[in-house]
């Protein structure tokens, strides 16, 4: 099997991952729950989780790292916290419908507004138009850092310069980008980023959460157990306890903790380069098989291990099946949760095939694939 459906999830995971989260199945009791060995080796393995989530992304404080179940949930948190009756928010067609939906809920339901920066059939962005888009009642802008369909990776730091200057928050959906792009919260003026475990940074499913800046504060969403602080009313308003009601997912955190582990030993820099090359040679050799189209991939300021691609006018999701039966090779076809980065690539019926590779993969893999779609191509 070759495995090119890494933006879904990564099946391919440092070993160290499925050891720890086995290890953790028989040792660990309830995080926060208990002074015994097996919680407090529960709290310590969430800490030091804690702890490199906040230096990956450059945040100064770690209990200001939220775990959820991943970043759909993150993304849920922000929106409903944030974007209410009488607020603006803007976002851009780029995003991923856990940001959409979210949004499109709160205008339909609660009578807020949303602006949507439109994405060409390039996959760019204008900032100019951008920041026309903010209102005085804007409070919030939530963008997403690499589309999940073309890899095309966006200028967040000038982004959260332009909504700062609007006196509104600046949130990041970094599903895509954790741990292929670098990211700073304190360099890029991030004031929330959001993150999942299982895709880039080579967690468990069930695994993901959020980032926040000292300054900014959310309302609880959801209330319940903490294991602290029990005879108080409502949630604890510190962190990261208001945030995180009922017993964490510890088994996976102690797989993301290797995961992020992996990630610093490996380095960003050169996990990005890796995918980097990878998503070049696939396109150099598609370049050269007829009817073979490949949509964005170079409308952004730079590009993570991502390619969206279609064989003629053949449904993506014929093209998808072909690839796994008859070579083994995995990929997404449809519309990937993002219909309005296919509707500005005019992908709304066909879709698309998303090969999408993580730091495993290898250039024998992609040449294989370049073989397979040049045989498909051939039929057409």
């Amino acid at each position: 099997m070759i495995y090119f459906d890494n933006a879904a999830t990564t099946m391919l995971k440092p070993p160290e991952v499925a050891q720890a989260v086995a290890a953790a199945i028989n040792s660990f009791g309830g995080v926060g729950r208990a002074t015994h060995d097996a919680a407090l080796g529960a709290d310590m393995t969430v800490y030091r989780a804690r702890r490199q989530v906040a230096k990956l992304f450059g945040a100064p404080d770690p209990k200001r790292v939220v775990f959820t179940h991943n970043v759909t949930e993150a993304l849920n948190i922000i929106i409903t916290g944030l974007v209410g009756s009488g607020d603006h928010a803007v976002t851009t067609a780029a995003s991923h419908n856990s940001v959409l939906r979210p949004l499109f809920r709160a205008t339909d339901k609660l009578g807020a507004q949303a602006s949507v920066l439109a994405v060409d059939t390039q996959a760019r962005i204008d900032y100019e138009e951008f920041d026309s888009l903010f209102r005085s009642n804007t409070r919030l802008a939530i963008v997403t850092h690499a589309s999940n369909l073309t890899g095309d990776v966006y200028d967040i730091a000038r982004m959260a310069s332009i909504t700062h200057a609007h006196g509104a928050l600046f949130a990041v959906d970094a599903a895509q980008s954790a741990g292929v792009i670098d990211i700073d919260m304190v360099r890029d003026s991030l004031d929330i980023v959001a993150f999942t475990g299982h895709k880039s940074l080579y967690g468990p499913q069930g695994t993901g959460g959020l980032v926040l800046a000292p300054h900014v504060d959310l309302p609880s969403y959801n209330e319940g157990g903490t294991g602290t602080h029990s005879y108080e009313r409502r949630q604890p308003e510190f962190y990261p306890e208001h945030l995180e009601a009922g017993t964490l997912n510890a088994h996976g955190i102690a797989g993301l903790l290797e995961g992020l582990n992996y990630i610093e030993k490996t380095g960003v820099t050169a996990i990005h380069g890796k995918l980097r090359g990878l998503v070049a040679r696939l396109e150099a050799g598609a370049g050269t098989i007829h009817s073979i189209r490949i949509y964005g991939g170079h409308g952004g300021i730079d590009r993570c291990g991502v390619v969206a691609l279609n064989v003629g006018n053949v449904p993506s999701a014929e093209v998808a099946d072909i690839l796994s039966n008859e070579y083994g090779i995995c990929t997404r076809a449809g519309a990937h949760c993002a219909p309005l980065m296919h509707e500005a690539l005019g992908t709304s019926d066909q879709g698309a095939v998303r090969m999408s590779f993580g730091s495993f993969n290898t250039e024998t893999e992609v040449d294989a694939a370049l073989e397979a779609l040049a045989e498909i191509a051939g039929r057409v």
